[in-house]
């Protein structure tokens, strides 16, 4: 946090925020157009550990398959990468959160 004690604090970190990782929040972008089941929280939305598990977190994933030429079910588990040092909280879930804080 850089600004704090004003009232247009929350606007200039998150401008700031926005800012300095551009080109992450690009790719970012980007993997959400790419990927079907790619999400991506951005800045400003809330407490990311708590957004994971209220909104994003499925715990299973499945999708049409084909097993010896029979229609069939894939199962997988959700995973989930995330820059915030509480992300490793969906584990609770049995969901594999991995943390990877910048410093």
């Amino acid at each position: 946090m850089d600004y704090s004690a004003r009232l247009t604090r929350w606007r200039k970190n998150l401008d700031l925020e926005f800012k300095r990782n551009r080109e992450r929040y690009q790719f970012l972008k980007w993997g959400m157009q790419a990927f079907e089941t790619f999400k991506v929280v951005p800045p400003g939305i809330g407490i990311v550990h708590q957004v994971n598990l209220e909104y994003l977190a499925k715990g299973v994933l499945s999708r049409p398959s084909t097993i010896n030429s029979q229609p069939s079910t894939t199962f997988y588990p959700d995973t989930l990468v995330g820059t915030d040092s509480h992300t490793t909280m969906i584990n609770g879930l049995g969901i594999v959160g991995l943390g990877s804080r910048r410093h």
